[in-house]
């Protein structure tokens, strides 16, 4: 290998380092998952950019399979080689190979029922119901499930445009914000139980910014990223012990949240 030829893992770490730069942590997790990824199927020794051929992507894809890997996270793990590898071929780093992805799969799949049964929903309205009713300050399992129901209740927002919702979005009854991933606006109009179940799990800290005590570090920050990422982890293991408390047959995630809207 020549001194001056880029390989696929110098330029993943030039691209997560750009990434970064711009405030991106998110999308350099993911590239830097998939670059650890490939390192482990190359046995941790360079891969020259020249040498990424349609054989050695589906190796690749194989691999990942064998080890267990979902078919969208391999499929998010080649888009991510693609991605830097068009970043190469952009900068003249390295030649174009026409239909170099063109067998391997970067697609998107539905491998499990992301939706929960209208009885489980019932059930968690029950047990959050009660939990407003008695008063008291709620409990970690009783957070839980406020959360969770309360995601429903605002048009099945996600886990991290809850996470970064600042108290001047909330004006009234009537929330406003924009979706992280897509920058698409959304108002969203609370009822007197939604309304209960925020004051009930409401930011406390006056000096925060953030409507709910998920984050503490700034937006936008790597720290702030870190705390997210840290707070999801934590939330979708307290879902996994509440789905076997109750009893639940539905599988029960943050990501289940997206898939249903309810008013009670």
């Amino acid at each position: 290998m020549s001194r001056n030829e880029i390989t696929l893992q110098e330029m993943f770490s030039s691209v997560i380092g750009e990434l970064r730069e711009g405030g991106r942590w998110g999308t350099a997790h993911i590239y830097q998952s998939a670059v650890n990824a490939f390192s482990v199927f190359t046995k941790w020794q360079p891969m020259p950019m020249r040498k990424l051929s349609p054989t050695v992507l589906k190796r690749f894809e194989n691999f990942l399979r064998q080890r267990n890997c979902s078919w969208n996270t391999v499929s998010t793990y080649i888009k991510a080689i693609r991605s830097v590898y068009n970043r190469a071929v952009d900068r003249k780093m390295v030649r174009y190979v026409p239909r170099l992805f063109e067998h391997v799969y970067t697609g998107t799949r539905t491998d499990r029922k992301k939706a929960l049964e209208a009885s489980d929903i019932g059930c968690l309205v029950r047990e959050t119901e009660m939990s407003l009713q008695d008063g008291q300050s709620p409990n970690t399992r009783q957070k839980t499930k406020i959360f969770f129901v309360l995601m429903f209740m605002l048009r099945g927002i996600p886990f991290v445009d809850l996470a970064y919702l600042h108290k001047r979005d909330l004006q009234g009854n009537t929330l406003s914000y924009r979706r992280r991933k897509t920058g698409r606006a959304l108002t969203v109009s609370l009822t007197p139980e939604a309304m209960q179940m925020v004051r009930m799990i409401a930011n406390k800290d006056k000096d925060s910014p953030y409507l709910f005590p998920i984050l503490q570090s700034e937006e936008g920050t790597e720290a702030a990223y870190r705390e997210y990422q840290a707070a999801l982890r934590a939330f979708n293991q307290r879902l996994a012990v509440l789905r076997q408390c109750l009893g639940m047959q539905s599988a029960l995630s943050s990501y289940a949240a997206k898939h249903h809207t309810i008013s009670i």
